[in-house]
């Protein structure tokens, strides 16, 4: 078992969670809630692993996030 972390915004205009799964090409879904936003990438990462199973450790791994400050 594997853990992956993912990328999750609220998107205003649809009114849906959209989720990333960075490094893992293809790994990103939406849902109504943040339960089903769970399930779902769930389901499309196990989806993209499989595609990518022989290749996974050369996929791209997530290090981290920085904030970054500008003058607006």
């Amino acid at each position: 078992m594997k853990t992956f972390t993912a990328y999750i915004e609220w998107d205003a205009e649809t009114k849906l969670y959209v989720g990333i799964v960075p490094g893992i090409p293809g790994a990103h879904t939406q849902g109504a809630t943040l339960d089903e936003l769970q399930v779902n990438l769930k389901e499309v990462l196990e989806l993209c692993l499989e595609e990518y199973k022989d290749s996974i450790e050369d996929l791209p791994q997530f290090v981290g996030l920085q904030q970054i400050e500008v003058a607006v």
